[in-house]
This record gives structure tokens, C-alpha cells and sequence, in this order.
């Protein structure tokens, strides 16, 4: 009697241990699907590539990508919260990105100075105490002169100068980079309206004919032609408002030096120069304007020559290019107005 009654207890005994066993496990699960569910250190592995891989929607702050880059495949996160840059403050920007450090001559840009208000001086080459100290999780580089150091710090992409050769391409680009594909989306539809509207109001003052070049005159007295894509505003001009080169220049040489004797030859109806005189001495300014070649061009005599800010003009960011839509428009149709 004794030994069933033990053995029926030994039985429910086992019976009890395997339900809380089973009750156990269930709950683990359950929490553990929930944690999935929210997000919680996930990572996952998407190809891109410069301008051309494409971010998770809706992945979490954790989440991570493979991103390809000229010096290989790098994990970086699919949605950085912190970027610190040389040379691409307006790139990033213009994309919604949060920029806490860049170089100096960013703070000089007249289009995004507003935008860099909390943002940090990181020295040039970038300074890797500083940039340690902000605490990165995204750096980008348009020169690697630091590259090793600063990939210890954070995910590091190099992307060589000239990579993206158009608005186009370059919002595509960052859009991407940062998993930011709508805000790039926004920010060209947004740059499409205003060269639209831009092209309106030249409408009656310029025409298919109508020539406009962008010259450059350097301290040294160094005299320069610039197409679309090498600052200056090219993109805005030739790109946005579709306005017409002189015949004498040309894409295939975004950047060609003349002698002042030449100019004449490369001439346009309206002129554009941007003075690169980094100690504001002006001398070479003054000395070209008292030459007879300065004197003689149409543009100077129909007030359609101007000089303009370097560091408004020299910008090539999308931000600067969006700008300069409104400031070339102006220039063109007071020069108009004058001339009525």
C-alpha cells in the first residue's frame, strides 16, 4: 500500500515539474518575440553602394548595412544619428542629415551657415581627438588623409572628389549613404520647382541665343573658364536655368586658363567672375579692370559683366546649387532692367 501511494506521488510530482517546464518555455518565447518585435539590437546586412544601394525603411537605430565603398565593403548604420565630414557639410545637409562636425571653411558657406549653428570645427585634415570626442557613428571623407585613424573611431566612407558628377547624383548618393531616399527625393523636387520657376522670369529678358560664361581672376592675376560642374555656379546656370555657353567653352574642360588677350574670344553676352583673393589685396582685380581688354568687352559696356562673392559662388553643394538659381536670375534681370 505503501509503495503505490509513493509512486502516485512520484507521477504527480513529474507531472507538476513538466507543466511549469512547459509554462516556463512559453513565457520565454513570448518575451523573446517581443523583444525581436521591437527593434532591439537587430542588425541586418543590405548591399549598397555609392549612389546606387538602397536602406531598410523602417529599421531601427541599431540596424546596420554593408556598404560598398573603393576601399571596401564597410558595415555602417542604416540610419546614422551622428555624421562628422570634411568636405560634404552641404551633401549631408541637404539630405537631412545630422552633421555635428566639419571642416573649416564650411562656416563660411553663406547657404548652410545657419544649419551649423551646434555643429563643430573638426579641423582640416580631420582632427581625430575631436572627432573622438563627439562621439561619431558615420564619418565621410572626401580625402583620406586620416582614414585609418578615424575608421577606430566610427564606420569611416571615403568618397573621392568627384565621385557624383551632378545635383542629381549627388543628392542620389547621400540620400542613400545616410538612408535618407525620401528626403532626396523631396530635395530634388524642390530644386526642379525652383529652376522651373527661374526659367519663367527669363523668359522676354534671354533667349536660346543668349550667352553666359563664368570666368574666374586669382590673386595672382591667373584668369580662368568654367563649365557645369566645377562650382560657380555652372550647375545653376547651365544645368538649371539651361542657359548657353560661349562656343569657345566646353564640358569636356570644365576648367581651362586663358591669357587676358584671349578673353575676348571667350566672351558671352553675359559674364560672370568670381575673385579668388584670399587676403582681399584687390590688386589684380584693379589691374584687369584698367586693361583695355576689360574695357572693350560688350558685356562691360551693356552692364552684363559681374563680379561675383567667391564664397557664394564658388559652393557646389546642393544646397548652394538651389541658391545660386535665385541669384543668377536676379543679377540677369536687374542687369535687364537697367539696360531699359
Amino acid at each position: 500500500m505503501f509503495k503505490f501511494r509513493f509512486r502516485s506521488t512520484l507521477s504527480l510530482c513529474t507531472l507538476f515539474l513538466v507543466c511549469v517546464l512547459v509554462l516556463a518555455g512559453c513565457g520565454s518565447a513570448e518575451t523573446a518575440n517581443h523583444e525581436t518585435g521591437s527593434g532591439s539590437g537587430q542588425t541586418t546586412e543590405n548591399n549598397g553602394s555609392a549612389g546606387n544601394g538602397n536602406a531598410s525603411e523602417g529599421s531601427s537605430e541599431n540596424e546596420t548595412r554593408i556598404y560598398k565603398t573603393a576601399k571596401g565593403d564597410i558595415t555602417i548604420p542604416a540610419h546614422p544619428q551622428r555624421i562628422v565630414t570634411d568636405y560634404y557639410g552641404g551633401e549631408i545637409l541637404s539630405v537631412g542629415g545630422n552633421l555635428i562636425g566639419v571642416e573649416p571653411s564650411a562656416f563660411e558657406n553663406p547657404f548652410i551657415k545657419e544649419q551649423l549653428k551646434n555643429t563643430t570645427d573638426v579641423g582640416y585634415p580631420v582632427n581625430v581627438e575631436k572627432t573622438l570626442e563627439l562621439q561619431p557613428d558615420l564619418i565621410v571623407v572626401m580625402y583620406d588623409d586620416n582614414y585609418e585613424e578615424l575608421s577606430k573611431i566610427a564606420p569611416t566612407v571615403h568618397i573621392p572628389y568627384g565621385t557624383a558628377t551632378d545635383i542629381y547624383k549627388t543628392v542620389e548618393l547621400f540620400g542613400d549613404l545616410i538612408g535618407e531616399k525620401e528626403q532626396a527625393e523631396a530635395f530634388i523636387a524642390a530644386y526642379e520647382k525652383k529652376a522651373e520657376e527661374g526659367r519663367e522670369k527669363l523668359k522676354g529678358i534671354v533667349d536660346e541665343n543668349t550667352t553666359v560664361g563664368l570666368y574666374e581672376l586669382t590673386d595672382k592675376g591667373d584668369l580662368w573658364t568654367f563649365g557645369d560642374n566645377a562650382g560657380r555656379g555652372g550647375q545653376a546656370v547651365y544645368n538649371a536655368l539651361k542657359l548657353k555657353m560661349p562656343s569657345k567653352i566646353s564640358n569636356d574642360n570644365q576648367t581651362v586658363q586663358l591669357s587676358l588677350e584671349v578673353l575676348p574670344e571667350y566672351a558671352a553676352d553675359y559674364m560672370f567672375m568670381t575673385v579668388y583673393d584670399p587676403e582681399k589685396k584687390g590688386d589684380a582685380l584693379k589691374e584687369f579692370k584698367q586693361s583695355k581688354v576689360w574695357n572693350g568687352l560688350e558685356a562691360v559696356k551693356n552692364q552684363r559683366f559681374f563680379e561675383n562673392d567667391f564664397d557664394t559662388f564658388y559652393r557646389y553643394d546642393p544646397i548652394a546649387i538651389t541658391a545660386q538659381i535665385d541669384l543668377f536670375v536676379d543679377l540677369i534681370t536687374k542687369s535687364a532692367q537697367a539696360n531699359n
